[in-house]
């Protein structure tokens, strides 16, 4: 059983920035610890997509080169038929409940990324997203704050 990071948008956006505030550098620094202590992370691919489509917008090349560098480097989680359908039970289940992620209309990233970490702990691996949305991760799957989740 493998211990796994996946990273939402939020860390991403902010471990590929070229320059960034405070937060930036210390996600730098805390992403750079982690695979330092050899541990497992991941991009997923729904993640790498709401991060990719803003900077595509912006004509920011050099961002999409960091991110697909970073993608290399540590390896992809991959969308599937088996995740798209368990974020589609991910999806109605919030709506059933009354507690939605996202608006009717909308994709619902985090019911997708949920979905692959589910997939993945289903697989035998310890997973945990790491996060600046814990509230709406972790109703499905281990997620926390980025600063909070630690080598150990």
């Amino acid at each position: 059983m493998a211990r796994l990071v996946l990273l939402d948008s939020g860390p991403l956006g902010l471990v590929t920035h070229p320059r960034g505030g405070r937060d930036a550098r210390d996600a730098k620094d805390w992403l750079a610890g982690l695979l330092a202590a050899r541990v497992q992370v991941r991009v997923p691919e729904i993640a790498d997509y709401e991060t990719r489509r803003e900077l595509v917008r912006a004509g920011r090349t050099g961002g999409v080169g960091r991110l697909d560098e970073l993608g290399r480097s540590v390896g992809y989680v991959p969308l599937t038929t088996g995740t798209m359908r368990r974020a589609a039970d991910f999806w109605a289940s919030a709506r059933t409940r009354g507690r939605p992620t996202a608006p009717d209309h909308a994709l619902d990233g985090d019911v997708i990324l949920a979905a692959q970490a589910a997939e993945l702990t289903a697989g035998g691996d310890d997973v945990v997203v790491a996060t600046t949305n814990v509230g709406h991760l972790s109703r499905f799957v281990a997620a926390s704050h980025w600063s909070e989740v630690g080598v150990g």
